[in-house]
């Protein structure tokens, strides 16, 4: 297969990776035809592969990885894309078009199979099993050289992506914080001859090695993803606020820099301008910026799995996804963890999903330069 054809296999269009036969349909099928403009499933599928054949001139595309499967205390998280492109066409009903204008490609979703998280961590005979659920119709020879858990379908098809467009941003709607691993994993690869590095905003370190022996997760994503920089200070992390050591500990043991939300509380400027100074003195040329949305305070943000309180601001998380677009130039970016029927509060979701549509678009326009 080509590598438009695979993606046409490991994806779906958008709005479509969560299998839903009843409950749910029509929400989803209605949501599809809105970003498609589109009547009817054909034509829904026909936009589809034509806008993947749009990839090689592509500035950025966006992927959906509705997966909470890597998630730690309260699920949700998989209705976090189609709650947020809802929401984004609600406010903006002409964002389809103009994305197609400045270069945008939706690559659509990944296809999530909810009890699978990594091919890693299944057997032969489940992986067998699924790929005969999932690619019914190509010969066995060649669906066995497939993955079939969300995590290993989003880095297979970033691969594809950018052997397609070697620069391309991705931008990614999450899912829990787990699927910011295959994200990382691809552009270790892409860009591999670069300096670029991760901003995480997150009350969470996500620092572990493993949880409870499961090697990628929301608790251990960004571990892997500093092995690639060689714990050389590329990975910088704004907000922590919730963990078990102090910053000593993690910055001493796996070289990250880490900004806790108490000093970018007390001053914001100060801490951007630091961060900054950091990764110039890095030799960063770009920026992924990875959004965990309880990095965001639980004021704004608690339809989420671990909402925390005393964190960030909305503005001040603006300003820097602003101020490294400016000064990087940023090569990536996701908005994770939200998690719209998750309601502590009767606007709990329509709150937080309001504020990761802001997160959104600004990651959007850092990564177009404007």
């Amino acid at each position: 297969m080509t590598p438009l054809e695979e993606l046409a296999v490991l994806l779906r269009p958008a709005g479509g990776g969560l299998y839903l036969v009843s409950t749910g349909r029509a929400e989803q099928l209605a949501l599809q035809r809105r970003l498609y403009g589109a009547a009817n499933d054909d034509e829904v599928h026909a936009k589809w592969l034509a806008a993947l054949a749009r990839i090689p001139a592509a500035r950025a595309v966006i992927l959906g990885v509705p997966s909470d499967v890597g998630a730690g205390f309260q699920r949700g998280a998989n209705l976090g894309p189609q709650a947020i492109r809802t929401a984004l066409l609600d406010g903006d009903p002409g964002f389809p078009a103009r994305a197609e204008r400045d270069g945008i490609v939706d690559l659509g979703d990944v296809f999530v199979v909810p009890q699978l998280l990594h091919d890693e961590m299944i057997g032969d005979a489940q992986k067998a099993a699924s790929r005969r659920a999932l690619y019914p119709t190509l010969p066995g020879d060649i669906a066995a050289t497939l993955p079939v858990s969300p995590l290993s379908i989003a880095e297979r098809a970033l691969d594809l992506v950018f052997v397609l467009n070697p620069k391309v941003a991705p931008i990614v709607i999450g899912g829990d914080h787990s699927t910011a691993w295959p994200v990382a994993a691809a552009l270790g690869r892409a860009r591999h001859h670069e300096r670029w590095a991760i901003v995480q905003s997150d009350a969470h370190t996500d620092l572990l090695a493993e949880r409870l022996g499961v090697k990628y997760c929301f608790a251990t994503w960004s571990y892997h993803a500093n092995e690639l920089f060689d714990r050389d200070g590329r990975l910088v992390q704004v907000g922590i606020r919730a963990t078990r050591h102090d910053r000593g500990h993690w910055e001493s043991t796996l070289g990250v820099r880490q900004f806790w939300a108490t000093e970018c509380l007390e001053r914001p400027e100060g801490v951007i301008d630091d961060l900054v100074a950091h990764l110039k003195a890095r030799g960063v040329t770009g920026v992924y910026f990875s959004n965990d949305i309880d990095g965001t305070d639980e004021a704004w943000a608690d339809a989420t799995g671990t909402p925390e309180p005393g964190g960030l601001t909305p503005d001040f998380v603006v300003a820097l996804i602003q101020r490294l677009g400016r000064e990087f130039g940023l090569i990536g970016g996701d908005v994770m963890e939200v998690a719209p029927m998750l309601r502590p509060k009767a606007d709990s979701g329509e709150r937080t999903v309001a504020l990761a549509v802001r997160y959104l678009q600004e990651t959007i326009a850092a990564v177009l330069g404007g």
